[in-house]
């Protein structure tokens, strides 16, 4: 998410911490840009392009770059870039640079009067571009980490866990020593990457310190998952993702509503809510299908290969997916900005029917008003279905329906897709 430091939004992801103004309450999960080029501003310590929007206040560090699969048609985070497995020396060198830099800005705090603390004043002056020190994005990175509490680190790039159990070990040790105040640590895996750890490791990590992983599990159905060179199969997620809840570790899987296409809709919802009953993660977190220029599925989608789904469609999935969801605990978090119904969210199963609810509310608008709160929640304006009640807003949208399609709901359509691709790198 963003985030409010010292009167002013920021995006805590990769690269400078610049003002901004998204879609209100929400992050893309990977707004850098490059892929290839290592981020060590000033010789500091080096960060990845993406991270998950729940860590948008952890402090990223990077044990390894890329992805090593690197395939999946619909991604475009990794392309061109070679994976590494980074030294250990490296990596330890990286914690150590933010030590630095964290007592650097302790020292900062101390001169203007704020004791050591890193609070508005402070970070103020860190963002100031008007300021007659110039701080580079490494600097900027670590104060706005230690202004939420130094609490919560992000391992990058895709999939931390492929390192060798004990060299893995040895960061989150070195970590924890260096920063005592830290209390979670996350990374994203790959579920082929968790079948090849024991149980054992894992629960060794998890003793470490390695509180949760992020999978991207997407769908359930193996031609799907086929189809978009994923890499893995449904047995293979559930295998995976046991084998990380056996362990103690805290386990988000990400699925992708839409992947399926309106080929596969009804079979992508079903097999994916198989999978995760089969599972039963921590959390579970849609990130709405966005065909991006540059991959694989989007030259599939040229040449008709894969026909995408609209967004109403779309909802109707996520109601079915929903609906076959059972005998599991799981939260659901929509916290990604590609989502169009940010507030569906719950625990289940108590919380299902209500979710339900929200979608059956959202498919009952007249086609005028969920086109209004489409546009509505693209722009930012609209975070709630109850926000359409604002009259004022309402018709602000509708007159610049009227203005920008008229009677052309293609023309409509694009100019959504254009707003939507501004939240991917």
């Amino acid at each position: 998410m963003a985030a409010r430091i010292g009167g002013r939004r920021f995006a805590a992801t990769r690269g400078p911490r610049v003002p901004i103004d998204p879609p209100a309450g929400t992050a893309p999960d990977n707004p850098g840009k490059g892929k290839e080029e290592p981020m060590m501003p000033n010789g500091c310590f080096e960060q990845g392009p993406i991270r998950p929007p729940s860590e948008a206040r952890s402090l990223l560090i990077r044990p390894t770059r890329n992805c090593p699969w690197n395939k999946c048609a619909f991604c475009h985070s990794y392309k061109g870039a070679r994976f590494q497995l980074r030294p250990v020396e490296e990596i330890k060198n990286d914690i150590a640079a933010v030590r630095d830099t964290a007592d650097r800005l302790e020292e900062i705090s101390r001169q203007l009067g704020q004791e050591g603390r890193i609070d508005d004043v402070v970070v103020d002056a860190i963002f100031s571009r008007d300021s007659e020190h110039r701080f580079d994005h490494a600097v900027q990175h670590v104060a706005a980490w230690l202004y939420f509490g130094a609490q919560t680190v992000f391992f990058q790039d895709a999939d931390t866990l492929i390192m060798k159990t004990d060299d893995l070990l040895e960061i989150l040790r070195v970590l924890r020593e260096t920063f005592p105040t830290v209390n979670r640590v996350t990374s994203y895996c790959r579920s082929r990457t968790a079948c090849h750890k024991s149980v054992e490791d894992l629960r060794r990590l998890r003793e470490a310190g390695l509180s949760r992983v992020h999978i991207g599990l997407e769908s359930g159905y193996d031609p799907l998952l086929e189809f978009m060179r994923k890499g893995v199969t449904a047995a293979e997620h559930i295998e995976g993702g046991r084998r990380i809840m056996a362990s103690g570790i805290s386990l988000c899987e990400f699925v992708i509503p839409g992947l399926g296409g309106s080929r596969w809709s009804r079979e992508h919802a079903l097999a994916t809510a198989e999978v995760l009953n089969e599972i039963n993660p921590d959390y579970i977190r849609p990130r709405t299908l966005l065909v991006r220029q540059g991959t694989t599925l989007y030259d599939r989608m040229t040449r008709g290969e894969f026909q995408p789904l609209g967004e109403d469609d779309i909802i109707r999935e996520i109601r079915l997916f929903l609906e076959h969801l059972n005998g599991i605990q799981s939260r659901i978090a929509s916290d990604h900005v590609l989502n169009l119904l940010e507030e569906l969210e719950g625990k289940l199963p108590e919380d299902r029917a209500r979710m339900i609810g929200i979608i059956d509310r959202y498919l009952s608008l007249s086609a005028e008003d969920r086109i209004l709160f489409r546009l509505g929640r693209r722009q930012g304006v609209y975070r709630r279905l109850d926000d359409l009640d604002d009259r004022q807003t309402y018709l602000r949208l509708k007159g610049v329906v009227e203005r920008g399609a008229g009677n052309e709901p293609e023309k409509l359509e694009r100019y959504l897709y254009q707003i939507s691709q501004c939240f991917l790198p």
